[in-house]
Formats: structure tokens, C-alpha cells, sequence
């Protein structure tokens, strides 16, 4: 890995493979898996340094730095990872991994199932975020990492940090959890069905086995993408970015591309249809909607994250109107209830739930603030 002024630099994905078979939530059983994943940083000899940055629905291992002979490559949270940054990698030690279930190498719907040797398809087995976290301590425990100096992500990500926190309390010592929710409110678990119908409805997308028809459901996964879109973003942000803007001087009086906004839509959905997998989008906005750690202590929030022991930081945004602020107030009025260390932030930042992925000077500086008090 080389670097330059404080992006890690060059980096190259790392795979692993584990034979021993995991049993997932749904009770479906995978014989075995891979996982790919990045690190930047050296882990120290105590191994006390290591970070996990947890991805959102869209992202993947790739969070810093950039592929060779591809100086634009850089990763999704690149802004953030590196020297002197936020995620300091000369102090830390930090690993990004591509869920199970994802469409960036680890072991997906596209990928092959032994049984028959065809990709998995509709076949592959329904996976929530406590899935994730098991399986990304198999990946912990093959670094020799026995516990986290810290577990952090934003949106799907921040719902990761929370799981591992109370799955995993001897092994998580900071959760900081942005953007983030307890659960999905109805309002977003109905947009999350939309998007899943324009996928599911798409005549290419086959009842999921479209790779065996040497197609792709385009279609439906880029207007899922659409919707999701408006939502990452605020309306302020919209209105200042495109308001009513035409691109040409006058109007066509028809569905061609008329004003700045619909033009930014398409090329977004055009975009992320062109490498995202759409069983994969099924898969992660499902694991979103099921996740509720409360429910197994009958929708007590409180007493689900007093089995958490280590500290948190929680941070949201004035703009976020998917996960509101409200949303991250739940999870700090739990752990206030039960008297644990938690540190709140709610970052004013134009950008609605897409905040996260910013570069604001305020919302860095507490990160790296916070991640300043930790001890190795």
C-alpha cells in the first residue's frame, strides 16, 4: 500500500475464505463463503488498534484509497481514512469488508452455488444485519483481532455498529453510529417496497435468475435507485442545486429530459444500474427493514443496549429527514436510561442523509475528537 499527503494511497482488495458453515438468521444454512475486504494502517502488536467500518446499502470494502492505474478510483469514505484524518491511519489499523450477500466479490446471489453450479439467483438466502456481524467476526478472528477499538458506520452501517455492540460486547470498546436508526419507520420501509417492486416487476428480472438469461433487470433497479436518491438527499439541497431549472431555454411538451433535476436522476440511476446487482439491492433493503435489536426484549431499546459495553458516539444530522435526528436521539435516550457513556452530535450540514459521506470540517473534527480519547 502507498500513499500520498494524506489519502492511504494504492490499495489492493484482500479475500477470505471460510469452510465452516454459518447458519443464518432466516435458519438457512451456507456451507461456506468469501468475504473481500481492505485494510489501511498497520495493526499494532497488541492488535488494540483495528477499526470496522461498516458499509450502507450501496457501498462495499472499498472505503479509502484508489486502484492502480486508476487515480479516480477512490473510495466511498476516502474523505475520511488516511493520515491525519478522522480515521487516522497512523495510529489505526482499519478494515473494510464487503457484506455477505453483496455483488463486490464476497459470496452473492451472483455468485456461484455449489449445489449447482449456476449463480445463486433468487436462490440465496435471505441475510440480516446480526448475519453480518457473525460473519465479519470469523473475519476478526482470522486478523487475530480480538476486539475492535472501535466499530463504525453510517446509515445501514450505524445499524451494523449497534449490532455488534450487543452481539458482541466483550469485543466492541467505541460504537459510533451516524446517520443511523434503531429500526426503519413505516415511511421508510414503504419506500424500500417500491424500490423493491420496480425490481421485482422488471420482465428481465426473471424471479431473480436473470444472469441465466444473459440479462439484467435495468429497468427496475435504476428507478429503485431513483427513488432512493430523493430520499439521501434534502430539499433544500434539491432546490438550491436545481430548483426549476430547464436545460434548454423553453419547454418540449413531452417525457424527454426538461428540467436539471430529472437529468440528475436518470444519470444517477443509469449509473448505479450499470454495476450494482439488483438481487443484491433486495437483499440489503430487507435486511434494513428486519433490523430491530428491541424486539427481543419486547421492543425495549433500553434494555437491549444495556447488554453494550462499550462507549458510543452518535451523530446525526439537521437535514437527515430519512433517519432523522429523532431517530439517533432514541438510541441516546436508551443508553442515557441506563447510564452509559454516550456522546451526541447532531451536525448541521445541508445534504440530508447523504451528510454522512461529506467533507465537513465540523462533523470530521468530532469524529477525530472522539477517536482522539481512545486507548490502545
Amino acid at each position: 500500500m502507498t500513499r500520498t499527503n494524506h489519502s492511504v494511497g494504492q490499495v489492493s482488495p484482500q479475500r477470505a475464505h471460510f469452510d465452516t458453515p454459518i447458519k443464518l438468521r432466516s435458519g438457512a444454512v451456507l456451507p461456506a463463503y468469501e468475504l473481500v475486504y481492505e485494510t489501511y494502517g498497520r495493526l499494532n502488536a497488541a492488535k488494540s488498534n483495528a477499526i470496522l467500518v461498516c458499509h450502507a446499502l450501496s457501498g462495499h470494502h472499498h472505503v479509502a484509497g484508489h486502484y492502480a492505474g486508476d487515480p479516480d478510483s477512490l473510495g466511498w469514505w476516502d474523505n475520511i481514512v488516511g493520515p491525519g484524518r478522522p480515521l487516522d491511519t497512523e495510529k489505526f489499523f482499519v478494515v473494510g469488508v464487503n457484506n455477505l450477500g453483496g455483488c463486490h466479490g464476497s459470496t452473492g446471489p451472483s455468485s456461484p452455488n455449489p449445489a449447482t453450479g449456476k449463480p445463486w439467483g433468487a436462490d440465496f438466502p435471505m441475510v440480516a444485519v446480526v448475519d453480518w456481524v457473525h460473519t465479519q467476526a470469523r473475519l476478526a478472528d482470522l486478523l487475530g483481532i480480538d476486539s475492535w477499538a472501535a466499530v463504525i458506520g453510517g446509515s445501514l452501517g450505524g445499524m451494523q455498529a449497534l449490532r455488534w455492540a450487543v452481539t458482541y460486547p466483550q469485543r466492541v470498546r467505541n460504537a459510533i453510529v451516524i446517520a443511523s436508526s434503531p429500526r426503519l419507520s413505516a415511511e421508510n420501509i414503504a419506500f424500500n417496497e417500491v424500490a423493491r417492486q420496480a425490481i421485482l416487476t422488471d420482465p428481465d428480472f426473471h424471479g431473480g435468475h436473470y444472469y441465466e438469461h444473459n440479462v439484467k433487470p435495468v429497468r427496475g433497479l435504476r428507478l429503485a435507485r431513483m427513488l432512493g436518491h430523493i430520499t439521501y438527499l434534502s430539499g433544500d439541497q434539491m432546490a438550491e442545486r436545481f430548483g426549476r431549472k430547464l436545460r434548454n431555454d423553453s419547454l418540449s411538451f413531452g417525457y424527454d429530459v426538461e428540467f436539471e433535476v430529472e437529468s440528475y436522476l436518470r444519470y444517477q440511476g443509469d449509473k448505479f444500474a450499470s454495476y450494482f446487482d439488483a438481487n443484491t439491492y433486495l437483499l440489503m433493503t430487507k435486511a434494513l427493514d428486519y433490523f430491530d435489536p428491541a424486539r427481543e426484549r419486547a421492543g425495549d431499546l433500553a434494555a437491549t443496549l444495556a447488554l453494550a459495553k462499550a462507549r458510543f458516539l452518535v451523530v446525526s444530522f439537521t437535514t437527515d429527514w430519512r433517519f432523522s435526528p429523532a431517530r439517533s436521539r432514541e438510541i441516546v435516550n436508551a443508553l442515557l436510561k441506563n447510564g452509559q457513556d454516550v456522546a451526541y452530535a447532531n451536525v448541521d450540514y445541508p445534504a440530508g442523509h447523504d451528510s454522512f459521506l461529506m467533507d465537513d470540517p465540523h462533523y470530521h473534527a468530532l469524529v477525530k475528537a472522539y477517536l482522539g480519547r481512545v486507548t490502545l
